[in-house]
Formats: C-alpha cells, sequence, structure tokens
C-alpha cells in the first residue's frame, strides 16, 4: 500500500520543484554566494554569526542569557499537509536545540498557492505546525503570508542558552567522539515516496524520525564534555560534519558499519531511489572526503543523503561516551550511536568500512 496522500484532487508536492531539506542551495554554490558577505561590524554581542556555519545566531542578553534565533522554511516533502506541518515545525526548532538552547516561541512563515490549495489544506498544515509548537511548549506568536506559487511553511524560532553553556561548530577538541542521534535516510525515503513504492510502515517510520524533536540538546549542553553539536539536515552527515571540522580546524573519521540508517534505505538506494540533493552534495565537499575502497555508491548515497529534520551530531570527550547515549536513551533515541571521531589534521572526513 502506499503512504497517505492529501485529500485534495492533486498531491501536495506536486506542486513544489524540491522538498523538505533537499530544497537547499547546494552547498558550493552557497558558498561562492556567500563569499563577500558577513563584512560588516560583528557588535560584542553577536556571540555566534555566520562565521563557522553554526546552526543559528546567538545574541548575549546578560551574564546568565543569550538569544538563540534561527529561521528554517521549506516546500512539501509528503502529501499529507497535518505531517509537512509537523516535519517543518520539527526542523526549525531542532537548530535552537542544535546550539544548546530552550525554545521559547516561533514566528510562522506561510506562502501558499492561495488560487489552487484548499483553505482546508493550508489550515492543516498551521495546525501541525502548531501541535509540535505545544510539544516542545512553545507558543507561536506570530507570522507573516503571502500568496505563493509553491507552498513554503516554516518557522521563525527564538530560544536561551546560558552563555558559558552555547555549543558551536569550533568547540570541538581532537580526540572527541562523534555521536550521531538520529538515523539516516529520510531523502532516500522521500524518493521512494515520490515514486510511489514507499509502504504505509516506511512512511510512518519517515513520518516518526522527522517529527522527533531534537530535545536531547539543552542537556547536551549542560555536560562540559560536550565541546560541539550541529544537526544534521540538508547536506548530509558528511557535509555537517565538515562544517564541524571546518569550525575547529580539525580532521574527521566515521566508520560508515557504525553509522545507524532507517529500516530499508539501503535497499532503496541500491534501487537509485535518492534524491538530486545527494549528488549536488558530493560534487560540492567530495574533495574533502576519502572513502575506503570496499564502499560504493549506495554509502556514498546514504552519507551526502539529505536530512530533512534530522539527528543531533554531538563532539564530546571520550569519557562523556555514557553519558550522552544516556540521555539520547532517555528521550527515546534508541538508534543514537558513537559513529567516529575527531582528529588533528587539515578539515576532511575519512570514511572507513
Amino acid at each position: 500500500m502506499n503512504a497517505p496522500t492529501s485529500p485534495g484532487p492533486m498531491r501536495l508536492t506536486s506542486f513544489s520543484h524540491g522538498g523538505g531539506c533537499g530544497c537547499k542551495i547546494a552547498p558550493g554554490v552557497l558558498s561562492d554566494i556567500l563569499k563577500n558577505t558577513g563584512k560588516l561590524p560583528v557588535p560584542p554581542q553577536l556571540l555566534v554569526g555566520i562565521e563557522t556555519a553554526d546552526d543559528a545566531a546567538v545574541w548575549k542578553l546578560n551574564d546568565e542569557q543569550a538569544l538563540v534565533a534561527t529561521t528554517d522554511f521549506f516546500m512539501p516533502i509528503v502529501d499529507d499537509p497535518y505531517d509537512f506541518g509537523r516535519i517543518a515545525a520539527t526542523n526549525a526548532i531542532s537548530d535552537v536545540y542544535a546550539m544548546g538552547g530552550k525554545p521559547i516561541m516561533a514566528l510562522a512563515i506561510v506562502a501558499m498557492p492561495i488560487d489552487r490549495l484548499p483553505a482546508d489544506t493550508i489550515r492543516r498544515i498551521l495546525e501541525g505546525g502548531e501541535s509540535v509548537c505545544a510539544a516542545a511548549g512553545i507558543p507561536i506568536a506570530g507570522g507573516h503570508t503571502i500568496d505563493s506559487v509553491e507552498p513554503i511553511y516554516g518557522l521563525v524560532v527564538m530560544g536561551l542558552v546560558h552563555p558559558d553553556r552555547i555549543k558551536r561548530n569550533a568547540g570541538a577538541r581532537p580526540g572527541d567522539k562523534l555521536v550521531l542521534g538520529k538515523p539516516l535516510g529520510v531523502g532516500v525515503l522521500s524518493a521512494a515516496l515520490k515514486q510511489d513504492k514507499l509502504s504505509d510502515e516506511g512512511y510512518a517510520a519517515m513520518i516518526a524520525n522527522t517529527t522527533r524533536l531534537n530535545t536531547p540538546g539543552q542537556a547536551l549542553s549542560e555536560l562540559d564534555g560536550v565541546h560541539a553539536l550541529t544537526d544534521i539536515t540538508g547536506f548530509g552527515l558528511l557535509g555537517h560534519t565538515l562544517e564541524l571540522c571546518r569550525g575547529a580546524r580539525l580532521a574527521a573519521r566515521l566508520s560508515m558499519g557504525a553509522v545507524p540508517l532507517i529500516q530499508g534505505v539501503r535497499g532503496f538506494a541500491g534501487e537509485g531511489l535518492f534524491t538530486g540533493a545527494s549528488g549536488r552534495n558530493w560534487a560540492a565537499y567530495g574533495q574533502s572526503v576519502a572513502m575506503a575502497a570496499s564502499l560504493g555508491e549506495v554509502d556514498r548515497v546514504l552519507l551526502t543523503d539529505p536530512q530533512t529534520s534530522g539527528g543531533l551530531l554531538v563532539a564530546c570527550a571520550p569519557d562523556a561516551v555514557d553519558q550522552v547515549l544516556g540521555i539520547f536513551r532517555r528521550d527515546g533515541f534508541d538508534q543514537a550511536a558513537v559513529v567516529g571521531e575527531l582528529v588533528a589534521g587539515e578539515p576532511v572526513v575519512d570514511v572507513e568500512a
């Protein structure tokens, strides 16, 4: 059986040229666009800006509080409007958790083809987002709406963090272990969904993964042994690991056999079911990755697969690994696993079998 679709006459995903975090501008193109930005004066209160590709901006309010601010939005990755709203909201809130912060409120970003989408469908998208914000304990305090060619939904999210507990990409240290909180494969499942090859069970796994809030981030930030946090989204595990490496000026080693995967994604990838973003990701940063000869195209696809609302990637001291995994397990992240380590060297990633 196929996964559930929108009750309207057209599939929600048919309105957009791409979906979820696969909509991101390719990292190489983005780097070129942004190469001359960031030249404005930086006030001392801006603790985190764009310089190390962190997940959110952070502004110091006082000695005890800093404001975390982020925004994220995209086109539909699924056809069910309520699920689309849930996924988009979960993904946006994740950036606050990835900085070690506690979300406090959100603003909605809503762009819809008003003349083509029924009002009930749009309402269900917003209700999906509201349900996730309620689960995170935050209000949607406002927002902005426009009439658009493609349906777009997301949030501006703000949170609070102690200035001493911010977890930046630049904070990772040589010898740190890398712990991944969620399994990979969301982009592959979205490709299977578009080809009507995803079962009800596969769809349920996709929704469970993309709507699970990365709540461990706040508790992880309290651990002295946790040195850096990020979340895995549109650039895939390899791309976001490289961001962490470049921020900290370190190299990484990943073990493909240790990387958790959503059930069934390896088979789908082997059938050629994956998004174009995977290839764009590899074209942008493949020169900074060395993969073992025993690994093939499917492994490369999975490591570059764009994750919508993906898991946290934690860089922590070896003696903090048990605490980190304990926090993940406590919050229901049963597949969290140690997937590699950071070492001294140029910012590259070596992938072992």
